[in-house]
């Protein structure tokens, strides 16, 4: 039987709760959330079914060595005197990801270089041979995580970031990251059941990240490899039962996933990846500017978009985002409507009292994801009835 081991699995500022919920579900052991990780627990079988299948996670690194480092000697002794040989050959290819905090240590790369240096040496010392550096492409990637005086050694098991999900082959400027997408679908309280429209879908990333979440589909299963498949401990039989084992909870959709978009390349686009993720049948996407469109039913409406904040439009965008309020407030009743944005003084131009706002980020920008209740009638009429006995 596999022994369990420690893991750290990383992701967005604002998504611990939901990885750590993501976790529990999936089965990880002795789960505990810190500043955008999760550690937890579990063995090799549940590592691969982790990078298969977490949509908040943007990487999954197994602890392998930890030490105290009060200087730059003792850095390099410590992982001279580590046991690399036992994880890869002097014929692998690796590269070395630093993070560093406090006083001591303060220049990650320096900290990746000399890492880099003492594990060189020691094949070289026992083999004759060494281990080459490749920055893009290593058989293994080391992961160091040193705060203050206490220095953490892991190996990375997911390779590229897990946002990588292998669907997205055509992108608009600045495309939504994958993992925040599937974040914000999970934040945005989406039951699955509901009919899902993103009005200004751009590439479609929100649209097919909610197919994937409401069909309970493996949120990598089209990748095309994950770093763990070059361990040397690597075991193709138990990944290929693990991923039967997610496909088969695959179901059926329960509601309609819809987009739009004015631009027809953006419509392209989003359509592309739909079928890259052979998603097309659950997702209809149109060409359609959101001002001009309507409602298409009295039932009840998830609305999840990403409008433009600003950064490369030229034209009002104060305006841009009154027109959305507008059109929420006149054709949209009995609509609950998420947008994401950075632009703080334009969502203020929304003209609709948002009822919840979540702080994020957007790789550096910091953002605000707005909730608004387009109520199936006047306020005053949704709270009469609430409070009727």
């Amino acid at each position: 039987m596999e022994t369990n081991f420690k893991m750290t699995a990383k992701t967005f500022f604002g998504f611990e709760p939901l990885l750590s919920d993501e976790l529990k579900k999936l089965g990880a052991q002795e789960v505990v959330t810190g500043n955008r990780v999760v550690h937890f627990k579990g063995d090799k079988g549940f590592m691969y079914k982790a990078n298969l299948s977490l949509r908040t996670a943007l990487k999954i690194l197994k602890p392998i060595h930890k030490c105290r480092l009060n200087n730059e000697q003792m850095l390099y002794q410590s992982v001279y005197d580590f046991p690399w040989e036992d994880y890869f050959d002097s014929s692998s290819t690796i590269a070395v990801d630093s993070v560093v905090f406090g006083d001591v240590f303060t220049h990650s790369l320096y900290v990746s270089q000399r890492v880099k240096d003492a594990i060189v040496d020691r094949f070289r010392a026992r083999t004759g041979q060494r281990p080459s550096v490749d920055l893009n492409r290593p058989d293994v990637r080391i992961n160091v995580h040193i705060d203050r005086n206490e220095g953490t050694f892991s190996l990375d098991s997911s390779g590229p970031s897990l946002h990588h999900r292998g669907y997205r082959t055509a992108t608009n400027k600045a495309p939504l990251n994958e993992v925040l997408a599937a974040g914000l679908i999970l934040l945005s309280g989406w039951d699955t059941r509901t009919d899902f429209l993103d009005p200004m879908c751009g590439s479609g990333t929100l649209l097919i990240e909610a197919a994937m979440l409401a069909c309970k589909i493996p949120a990598n299963i089209n990748r095309k490899a994950f770093a763990f498949e070059k361990w040397k401990d690597w075991d193709e039989d138990l990944y290929l039962k693990i991923e039967e084992a997610q496909l088969n909870k695959i179901q059926g959709l329960a509601g309609s996933i819809q987009g739009y978009d004015k631009s027809p390349s953006a419509v392209q686009k989003a359509l592309q990846n739909c079928e890259n993720a052979h998603l097309e049948e659950f997702i209809s996407i149109d060409k359609n500017n959101f001002f001009y469109t309507e409602k298409k039913s009295d039932t009840p409406l998830h609305l999840l978009t990403n409008p433009p904040y600003g950064e490369r439009l030229t034209g009002d965008i104060n305006g841009l985002y009154q027109q959305i309020g507008d059109t929420l407030k006149q054709r949209y009743l009995n609509t609950h409507a998420w947008l994401i944005s950075s632009n703080f003084d334009a969502l203020k131009h929304v003209g609709l009292r948002p009822t919840r706002k979540i702080k994020l980020f957007n790789g550096k920008l910091e953002t605000r994801l707005s909730h608004y209740h387009i109520y199936p009638g006047t306020k005053k009429l949704h709270k009469k009835n609430n409070t009727a006995p």
